[in-house]
């Protein structure tokens, strides 16, 4: 290990991130990050719990003073985004991340930094090394696969989690705290295609989006950055001349704005002069609508290789249906908080198999019903091109709680510790707080947590400043706790 962020403050946080920096550990390739975290408990001496999820609990007894206290939670999830530029040698199953710093802020080198959320896991891990902290009884908890669906919270036996008071710190904006969050749902819709041989008479051309911004599909939802996926099916829908459609393909995970898609087609070779021109007209279009959000947006057209098989007529015009009509983006803003995103979708990953194309969507909305009836409108739409819709990794939104003892306790020691007040706010993201909370329904809880940027992209980067004034300000919670 290159200790990269050796001599940075809070030191130890900074030790034990970049020490699970070289774990691979995306989502569903947990194994490795559980059983180093199961032997940080286990050699501290403390009480060390991995349930058959992975997920991880590790106890540590109340400090003199704090016998009597209720019993507090930190909580992150051990999983992270895996997200590459495109050509990057990076091997998210066996690779450590390359770290590096630039002024204030902490990068991986063209992937993401898995700052999300392995900050919080530092963060826990280094409370519970010192022995110069003062807090209640204490359970750090590390869920699985929260970026892929929640599955580690959602098997989670909550009768394991003793404590009163949840402090998730998978938050990502200093200053703020959150009480509140969106719920969600993966949806994937399959369309059935059908295959006919290749027209040899035939020029294939492929072509790629490429350039975008992307972002986290909830949080940057509002931004309003275009979808690579979308746009690509507009791009087809658009092309004013016939072609035969061989592939299309898009996004990696449904919780990033897919910031590259591609497909293959084949024309006529009388129609190559159109085709270009149509191509250049379309970007011209894109490059002017997303000239703010995505400045960097191009359309790569080249020939290619010619496949063997090619989508037959019905096919095509299907799947460039779908991806023209399915619902993606805002779909509807709060009347109750000002600038918060209640409801969306993302259609973040498209694929193409021998059988089918499918579309997978991150569905979000801090109203149940809302929710429901986004997904509603998707299956009647795959019905209608005789597809189907699975629904996926469900889990429910984390309501407001009025008048938490805790809140009051997280204000208080903020406006202590800074002289400000903190920001009050609900995000349109999900988070595991309404799944705990189900299952502890004794519990309260609140998210806080350093400033990070472009989460889910490349460009990921943590504040080193702001991780340190959010330690202080979780060492002031604890200690506030008496």
């Amino acid at each position: 290990m290159k200790n990269v962020l050796a001599g940075l403050q809070p030191q130890l946080v900074f030790k034990y991130f970049e020490e699970i920096s070289q774990i691979p550990r995306g989502s569903g390739n947990e194994k490795e990050i559980s059983d180093y975290l199961r032997k940080f408990g286990e050699d501290l001496g403390l009480e060390t719990i991995q349930d058959e999820a992975l997920n991880i609990i590790i106890r540590k007894p109340a400090t003199k003073g704090y016998e009597n206290a209720p019993g507090v939670v930190l909580q992150g999830h051990m999983d992270m985004v895996c997200e590459k530029n495109k050509g990057t040698n990076h091997d998210f199953t066996k690779d450590p991340l390359q770290l590096r710093i630039d002024g204030d802020y902490i990068y991986a080198t063209d992937t993401t930094l898995g700052a999300d959320n392995g900050i919080a896991v530092a963060m826990g891990l280094a409370v519970l090394a010192s022995n110069d902290i003062e807090h209640p009884a204490l359970e750090v908890l590390v869920t699985v696969d929260e970026e892929a669906g929640m599955s580690g919270a959602m098997a989670l036996d909550g009768n394991l989690v003793k404590g009163k008071y949840i402090l998730n710190l998978d938050s990502e904006e200093e200053g703020h705290l959150l009480v509140s969050c969106a719920g969600g749902v993966t949806a994937l819709s399959t369309i059935p295609v059908e295959f006919k041989d290749a027209d040899s008479s035939k020029v294939a051309y492929s072509l790629e989006i490429k350039g975008l911004l992307g972002g986290h599909s909830g949080m940057d939802i509002i931004k309003q950055r275009a979808n690579s996926n979308k746009l690509l099916g507009r791009l087809l829908n658009l092309i004013s001349i016939d072609f035969d459609l061989a592939k299309v393909e898009g996004g990696s995970k449904n919780n990033a704005i897919p910031r590259e898609s591609d497909c293959v087609l084949m024309i006529n070779p009388s129609d190559k002069e159109t085709f270009i021109s149509d191509v250049e007209r379309i970007t011209a279009t894109f490059k002017h609508e997303f000239s703010t959000s995505d400045p960097g947006l191009e359309v790569i057209c080249k020939e290619t290789t010619a496949p063997a098989k090619v989508l037959n007529c019905d096919s095509k015009s299907r799947v460039i249906s779908m991806l023209n009509i399915i619902p993606n983006g805002i779909q509807t803003m709060s009347m109750d908080i000002e600038n918060l995103v209640e409801s969306s979708t993302n259609i973040g990953v498209l694929r193409t198999t021998d059988s089918a194309v499918t579309f997978e969507c991150a569905v979000r909305s801090s109203v149940g019903s809302l929710k429901t009836d986004i997904t509603n409108r998707m299956e009647l739409l795959t019905k209608q091109l005789n597809g189907t819709l699975q629904l996926i990794s469900d889990y429910p939104a984390w309501e407001y709680a009025k008048n938490s003892q805790l809140e009051k306790m997280c204000i208080d020691a903020y406006k202590n510790l800074t002289g400000n007040e903190p920001i009050i706010m609900a995000l349109h993201a999900g988070l595991e707080c309404g799944l705990l909370l189900e299952k502890m329904p004794h519990a309260e809880a609140i998210s806080f947590g350093p400033n990070m940027y472009d989460v889910h992209t490349p460009n990921e980067h943590l504040s080193i400043s702001s991780t340190e004034n959010t330690w202080k300000f979780l060492l002031a919670v604890l200690k506030s706790m008496k």
